[in-house]
């Protein structure tokens, strides 16, 4: 136990005390006269202290050398300890569930410290070490479901760390030259390492669930389901995150559907009747199934689905056989387990799974087509022959008619091979006695182990497997080993409807399955007529029925090909299903994200088994690129096919495990070869050529043409290489990866793939960007950075959202990321240099508007950057025509926000003269030139570019009232306003001017008579008076309610008449510094959503007050 450090100061101290161990800053001391011979050691156990010591010197020894004195290491030392404590003791009230006042404190700490929205939920936390080179700060790690976060305040200094998990490309646990255990997070730009955690383990766990959470939340919607738990993330706890990453363990080592959910977990021992013993393992209950796996690896595993459970009892308590309860099934088995805690409820709860599954399902054995499953279990070897597997049916008593459309003539009956085996296209060579004696091998092994989908898979039938499976027994095993069996005889009927449903409709996903039909297995008879290729339509058009999220992707063709060689068509079907959404997760859809995670585990494997290669070949990508076709049609367009149905054979038994281990293999034979290449086609040479001579000498079939490999005809010839053999060396010298390790690597690896993926999108966005703007590239990825983060923050923090307004990976790369009005209007305010105060925000609005062009509410970054780069480096034209065009309609409209508008008034009167005073006394006359002006704008107007609407009166007075927001605190303010009321005036006169020249010119009188006024302040201009004050009757009556629709102005009287004042000229042609504005805009960018939230909650919390 740790304990507060204390100063203690005893004469004749040492007298007492006997040294244990020692170190340069450690002393491990014992009482004299305890802990040895008939003394005992109080305050903890000796284990305990060692545990302890070790603890000391693996973390804080080689830290302390980097500080400089005696009190910053004592300093140091007892924070570092006082936190452990105050972790300990968190930690043990958590698993108690007695208070939850620490994680409270520490909730209130998290959101003060860090000011994230009330949605931002605190998952746990921990005391840690964050390493800034070589010193290390103490202090407090937060993980929440969006960010990890880190808080410290060491030596007067603070420190905050913000890394949204979805920046984090790599999570991994290192060492350096200070500490043997870190976790190291990396983003784009940083690394940092935490260490000194009471138990890593535990934390590393979690963030990687986090992460992994996170990202496929955020960045994978295209084929990631949540669990139920999860589905909220502001209701994800530790506890939640430890029981999916149970869940995701149990689901991947039985190869169960993603929907199963795991109930409980318990120690047991199982009564094996092939030993003659009880095996320690495991029980795993979940909604559908009760299942086994012994504590020693590759012992035992047993998968018993309750539909075919007939009774679970409790046996009565011996000393022999403590707390025994028998699941009985219906192939006449009985499992035994004894050992089990907590057995009444445990027998409870799986009675009322097993009642449940059975009203949901109803069982109903179909005996009329195959035989009593009791005969069929006890084959002798002498019946290998004539063997047939027992099938039970799940149908109500009303779905009697229903089984027999669905055995309509229409569905192939049988498994495509067996119609060649049965017209003699066999081999009559010696290859069939030897698949005779496979056939009695597993009978054999039936007899002792059993046969349907509840036998105990051991590793006797693992190397069964290897050998590879009898061609009369391979779908019916193939059914077993995925448990395909289970869905096939819980869904009667389905296939059949969808059949039905999907026939006869054309769509993409049909015409890419008929391209591709012929291409299927192309050598092989089955599917030279149009049995074989209407078959494989079927299935293939009925799972794009079915699951339209993947529907039909290339490989898919070469895969379903095999499984109907092998199967029947329904089978075929559901052993597809298998495939597609639980043994290869994430592969078959528009990223294949999940071959490529398995191919980048490939390359992390690599390194460990081969590193001799690895280090030859530098860049091991060429490799994985080379293996992608391994993965996706597991080995089948690369291999001779009565090869790599062997392999085939290994996968549904031992997963994607067996594909890996096979492609080490495979590298291993070649390794010579592949060190001595030149270049990558080199290797890809010696790869196909190795590939394309592997034989089956076992196959009881004809050798089929290949056509997988290329070389030419004057190498030496490749010498043939025995499928068996070459998997039997995979399996010696690669078969020692478990499931855990696999799946913790997926997860670590997925990070990275995810990442990547952003990357190339990032990269492809801003190619197509970069040439069309001025902004500097580095300036234009910061851009990038802060409008996905602007995107992710809504996606944080604003449950639940629209799936549409998600990050859709499947859409084009410069529309994967887009924003809605309140994003862009945050992103306006950060990083717009037109700043207008509180009119920045209507400004926003409008020229949201604008960019919309589709009007579809969403904007792509394409867009936000063509619009901020007129903004800071567009001519003077440029950026007038941009704010006149946030003037008018589409950007302006009739209903615009804005409370202060003088819209709804009467129209202002322009009755000012074109004289001004100046300064000095002098006039300066502006008829003249007003005149000239627009003689010369008519002339000189381009009749290239599409004309803009003119601007009315209304719509003038917004834009002016824009310009005077925007000279607000500028350092020429008051410059700026004299020339702006100057132009205002100016304006306001052409455009009445235009009024008159389209009327009957009997205004035409006015002009002249019109008094001398004073130049306008800009404190109180004329142009935004309110017309109700001080207005004159005159002034009223100036201009008629009729009149205004006929008082416009243009673009070119607009910019010609700012050019006449060299203080709006230069106040739009200076440099402005987009730099500044990013780097403010990345530091408030939080704050300014935490700020927005917290004003929506506002009126929530004060409507919900009596």
């Amino acid at each position: 136990m740790w304990l507060k450090p204390e100063e203690v100061l005893l004469k004749n101290a040492l007298k007492l005390w006997v040294t244990q161990k020692s170190s340069c800053y450690f002393i491990l001391q014992r009482r004299r006269g305890h802990g040895e011979g008939g003394g005992r050691l109080t305050g903890a156990t000796l284990e305990e202290i060692n545990q302890h010591w070790d603890w000391l010197e693996q973390n804080l020894l080689h830290t302390l050398s980097v500080f400089d004195n005696k009190d910053d290491i004592a300093s140091f030392v007892k924070g570092k300890v006082k936190a452990l404590i105050a972790e300990e003791t968190s930690s043990r009230l958590a698993e108690q569930e007695e208070e939850p006042e620490k994680f409270r404190e520490a909730l209130v700490k998290f959101e003060a410290r860090f000011n994230f929205p009330e949605a931002e939920k605190l998952v746990t936390y921990y005391s840690c070490c964050c390493w800034k080179g070589r010193v290390p700060r103490q202090g407090w790690l937060y993980l929440s479901i969006n960010h990890l976060c880190f808080y410290s305040f060491f030596l007067g200094k603070e420190l905050k760390l913000v890394v949204p998990w979805v920046d984090i490309q790599k999570l991994e646990r290192t060492s350096n030259v200070f500490l043997t255990d870190t976790i190291r997070i990396t983003t784009q730009n940083k690394e940092r390492d935490f260490s000194m955690f009471l138990n890593l383990d535990e934390v590393f766990k979690i963030m990687e669930q986090l992460a992994d959470v996170t990202l496929r939340r955020l960045l994978d919607n295209e084929g990631f389901d949540l669990d139920p738990g999860l589905q909220e993330p502001s209701q994800i706890t530790k506890r939640d995150l430890e029981a999916r990453a149970q869940n995701e363990f149990f689901r991947a080592f039985f190869r169960l559907p993603r929907r199963e959910k795991l109930h409980a977990v318990l120690d047991c021992s199982l009564w094996t009747p092939f030993g003659r013993c009880h095996t320690a393992g495991r029980m795993f209950a979940s909604d559908s199934y009760i299942c086994f796996a012994s504590k020693e690896a590759g012992c035992c595993k047993v998968i018993l689905p309750f539909r075919e459970v007939v009774s679970i009892e409790k046996m009565e308590d011996t000393s022999l056989l403590p707390n025994p309860i028998i699941v009985s099934v219906r192939s006449k088995m009985a499992f035994q387990f004894i050992e089990l805690t907590d057995r009444d409820s445990l027998v409870e709860s799986l009675l009322a799974r097993l009642k449940q599954v059975h009203a949901d399902h109803p069982v109903h054995y179909d005996t009329t087509r195959d035989e009593d499953l009791t005969s069929s279990v006890f084959h002798s070897a002498s019946m290998c022959g004539d063997h047939r597997f027992g099938r039970i049916e799940m149908v109500s008593s009303q779905n009697s008619e229903e089984r027999e459309k669905e055995m309509s003539p229409q569905l192939h009956p049988e498994a495509l091979v067996a119609g060649f085996r049965r017209s003699g296209s066999q081999s009559p060579d010696s290859r069939l006695p030897r698949e005779q004696i496979k056939m009695r091998l597993w009978n054999d092994h039936f007899v002792e182990y059993g046969r349907t989908v509840c036998m105990f898979r051991t590793e006797k039938i693992r190397k069964l497997v290897a050998m590879g499976i009898p061609e009369s027994l391979r779908g019916k095993l193939w059914l077993l080993f995925s448990d395909a069996v289970t869905d096939l005889a819980s869904h009667p009927g389905y296939y059949g409807n969808l059949v039905e449903e999907s026939m006869g409709k054309c769509c993409l996903v049909t015409e890419e399955i008929e391209r591709d039909l012929h291409r299927s297995l192309p050598e092989h008879p089955a599917f030279q007529n149009e049995t074989g290729i209407a078959a494989l339509r079927r299935v293939l058009t009925a799972y794009a029925h079915r699951n339209p999220r993947i529907g039909y992707c290339q490989s898919m063709n070469i895969l379903t090909s095999l499984l109907l060689l092998y199967a029947e068509e329904e089978e075929a079907f559901w052993l597809l299903v298998a495939v597609c959404e639980r043994m290869l997760p994430d592969y078959f859809n528009h990223r294949v994200i999940g071959a490529q995670v398995d191919q980048s585990v490939f390359e992390e494997l690599i390194k460990e088994q081969l590193p001799e290669l690895a280090e030859h070949m530098h860049d091991l990508s060429a490799l994985a690129s080379i293996s992608l076709s391994w993965f996706l049609t597991l080995f089948l367009s690369i291999m001779p096919l009565e090869s790599a149905v062997n392999v085939v054979d290994c996968f549904f038994y031992d997963g994607i495990k067996a594909i890996f281990q096979l492609g080490l293999a495979v590298l291993e034979a070649n390794a010579e070869d592949l060190c001595s290449s030149k270049d990558d086609s080199q290797a890809l040479m010696v790869l196909s050529r190795f590939l394309d001579h592997i034989k089956n000498e076992d196959s009881p079939g004809p050798p089929l043409g290949s056509h997988h490999a290329f070389f030419s005809d004057d190498q030496e010839p490749c010498p043939m290489t025995d499928i068996a053999d070459l998997i039997r060396d995979s399996y010696e010298k690669f078969g020692d990866q478990s499931v855990a390790q696999i799946e913790h690597m997926r997860c670590k690896h997925r990070i990275r793939v995810l990442q990547g993926h952003e990357d190339t999108t990032k990269q492809n966005v801003l190619r197509v960007v970069i040439p069309e703007v001025s902004v500097l590239p580095e300036d234009l990825e910061e851009l990038y950075d802060l409008f996905k983060r602007e995107h992710m923050m809504s996606c944080y923090w604003e449950q639940p959202r629209p799936v549409a307004l998600r990050h859709d990976p499947s859409r084009p790369y410069a529309e994967q990321y887009r924003i809605d009005a309140r994003q862009f209007a945050r992103l306006f305010q950060l990083v717009s240099p037109w700043t207008c105060g509180a009119h920045t925000e209507i400004l926003a609005e409008r020229a949201f508007r604008l960019l919309d062009e589709n009007m579809d509410h969403l904007i792509e970054f394409k867009a936000f950057v063509s619009c901020l780069d007129i903004m800071y480096n567009g001519e003077m034209n440029e950026k007038i025509k941009l704010l006149y065009r946030l003037h008018i309609p589409p950007a302006l409209t009739e209903n615009d926000r804005d409370s202060q508008s003088p819209l709804k008034n009467p129209l202002l009167s322009t009755s000012r003269p074109l004289v001004f005073g100046k300064s000095n006394g002098d006039t300066v006359d502006y008829q003249k030139q007003l005149k000239q002006m627009i003689k010369d704008l008519a002339k000189e107007k381009d009749k290239t570019e599409k004309e803009l609407p003119k601007m009315s009166q209304r719509e003038f007075i917004q834009f002016c009232k824009t310009l005077y927001s925007m000279f607000h605190e500028d350092p020429e303010e008051n410059d700026l306003y004299q020339a702006i009321a100057t132009v205002t005036t100016l304006l306001l006169q052409i455009g009445e001017v235009g009024q008159r020249g389209s009327s009957s010119g009997s205004c035409s009188q006015e002009a002249g008579e019109e008094p001398q006024a004073l130049v306008p302040s800009p404190e109180q201009d004329s142009v935004f008076a309110d017309t109700h004050n001080g207005k004159s009757p005159r002034e009223s009556q100036a201009f008629p309610e009729a009149a205004q629709g006929d008082w416009t102005v243009s673009l070119e009287h607009i910019l010609a008449s700012l050019l006449t004042e060299q203080s709006l000229v230069n106040f739009f042609e200076k440099p402005l510094d987009i730099k500044s504005k990013l780097e403010n805009a990345k530091i408030n960018q939080y704050s300014l959503k935490t700020c927005e939230m917290n004003r929506q909650s506002q009126p929530e919390l004060k409507l919900s007050s009596p």
